[in-house]
């Protein structure tokens, strides 16, 4: 397939999916890029030096990156083993975690570039 040098390919018979790919895949390196300025910004309000703190936050999304990759482990497993149980993660992780917390925001954020983009189809 064509598209298969560029990157990695999804084939799907269902068409009407299109405009949740493009929420997802389409706008997901956004995401992903406020993911680290996010985290960059918190820990720079936590006390750390700006620069010190970008550095940080891309190297891990970068190293993360690579080890969803590298492994054939799903990332729901990932994520559990570099989480030590009543840790600093997991502490973390209860916020992110909430009802109220990461997993609601991007299924509102999914939900609202899914809608323009059907919009946009019908000009």
């Amino acid at each position: 397939m064509l598209l298969s040098a560029v990157g990695e390919t999804l084939w799907d018979e269902n068409e009407g999916l299109i405009d949740v790919v493009t929420a997802t895949s389409g706008s997901g390196p956004a995401y992903v890029f406020y993911l680290v300025e996010s985290l960059a910004a918190a820990s720079v309000a936590a006390g750390m030096d700006e620069k010190a703190a970008m550095q940080l936050a891309r190297s891990t999304i970068i190293g993360a990156a690579g080890l969803m990759e590298a492994s054939d482990v799903s990332v729901s497993e990932l994520r559990r083993k570099v989480t030590s149980p009543n840790g600093t993660t997991a502490a973390a992780l209860d916020v992110l975690m909430a009802e109220d917390g990461m997993a609601r925001s991007l299924r509102r954020a999914v939900r609202a570039a899914k809608d323009r983009a059907g919009e946009l189809a019908k000009g």
